[in-house]
């Protein structure tokens, strides 16, 4: 499923908080973990003044050592597990990006910062650009104030959200694979309403039963998404439920996913190959910035 977990540190706690969640992928799928540190020469360089810069390649040099000291001690809270350090020299987002895209089957793992609620999601500038740009499968975490970075995250079901194209559909034997290995419950979600121009009137009144048109929406909703469980049951899955929901796709997603503690959103996306911006849908986008659960990003080839 996959070969590798890449979990890139820039030394701050704000991303150890993806410890957890990569300790716990890496020991229950039995994969390597590569802890990855970036040294930006051209942004040391900037803040350096010009009589100073001699000294340029020393400084690298300390900053490198200072990396590979930090990694070695994180990874000796990975017990059990085949742990690598690597630190490298350029930006960090095209490092990672780079470095993943050599192996479609890495993990990328890593936290980013945020408000709380439902608030916008300020995604840090390597993280969002990561994400926009990766052809990788990528897992975001939500650094809040109460995430530790000590011992192990614990999940318990996947939420799928689904809107009938084959785009979303694509992230499904993905969540069948980890549901197996991971012995989870795969919990599809699909969203529904009827848009206001097709109800509504020129004068604004309700063109027909707009009750009898909303519940055979709902009813095609719930058909599909028992269509789909089926077909996740026949990959031997064995924990599947389906929930419907009148609403906007995204903002339900959001709220459904708060109701219940230790669950996993994976979702599809869409983009470009290589480290052009990835345009994520809008939905996904807005679930990655709004979430308070961790968000799995994959990225049908």
């Amino acid at each position: 499923m996959y070969s590798k977990i890449l979990v890139p540190l820039d030394g701050s706690k704000t991303a150890e908080k993806v410890l957890p969640y990569a300790r716990y992928l890496a020991g229950r799928f039995k994969v390597p973990v590569e802890l990855l540190a970036v040294v930006d020469i051209v942004e040391m360089a900037s803040h350096m003044v010009s009589e100073k810069g001699r000294f340029l390649d020393t400084i690298i040099e300390d900053g490198v050592r200072q990396c590979t000291s930090y990694l070695r001690g994180v990874a000796t809270t990975f017990a059990d597990l085949d742990v690598r350090c690597s630190v490298e020299k350029g930006k960090a987002e095209d490092t990672i990006i780079e470095k993943a895209a050599t192996d479609k089957a890495m993990l990328i793992t890593m936290a980013t910062h945020g408000r709380s609620g439902l608030n916008r999601f300020l995604l840090g500038s390597v993280a969002e650009k990561v994400l926009r740009g990766t052809v990788n499968p990528l897992l975001l975490i939500r650094a809040t104030a109460e995430a530790k970075s000590e011992g192990e995250a614990m999940l318990k079901s996947i939420l799928v959200p689904l809107d009938g194209s084959e785009l979303a559909e694509g992230v499904l034997s993905m969540a069948a694979d980890m549901a197996k290995k991971l012995d989870l419950e795969i919990e599809l979600f699909r969203a529904y309403h009827i848009p206001y121009n097709v109800y509504a009137g020129d004068e604004g009144f309700y063109a027909g039963n707009y009750e009898e048109r909303l519940a055979g929406v709902r009813d095609e909703a719930v058909e599909y998404l028992d269509k789909k469980a089926a077909d996740l049951k026949r990959l031997e899955v064995a924990k599947v439920t389906c929930v419907t929901k009148e609403g906007f796709a995204a903002d339900e997603i959001i709220l459904l996913g708060r109701k219940t503690h230790d669950n996993l959103i994976a979702m599809s996306s869409h983009g470009r190959s290589g480290v052009k911006r990835w345009m994520l849908g809008s939905v996904a986008e807005t679930v990655v910035r709004h979430a308070g659960d961790p968000v799995l990003i994959y990225r049908p080839l």
